[in-house]
């Protein structure tokens, strides 16, 4: 295996991992974020579910993010190949 193939395949790797973790995170932290301010204004559960849907937008976004980030480098080998 060259090292050009090697460093192709850990970066789709690295890339894959961090989709599941961006996407948790940005959802637990939304949700967080709207706990703890529904506890200072009390306004429970209305800004928890308004954050939630952020985090989970937010996380969407990230999503697609990365999978156009890993398109970009199957373009670019593509074209390194040619």
């Amino acid at each position: 295996m060259s090292k050009g193939k090697f460093d192709k395949n850990s970066r789709q790797w690295l890339n894959a991992s961090t989709i599941g973790i961006s996407m948790v995170l940005a959802i637990v932290v939304g949700t967080l974020m709207g706990v703890y301010l529904d506890k200072y204004f009390g306004t429970k559960p209305w800004l928890t579910l308004i954050f939630m849907i952020l985090g989970i937008i937010a996380g969407f976004k990230n999503v697609f993010y990365f999978l156009k980030k890993t398109d970009l480098y199957d373009k670019n080998d593509k074209d390194n190949e040619n």
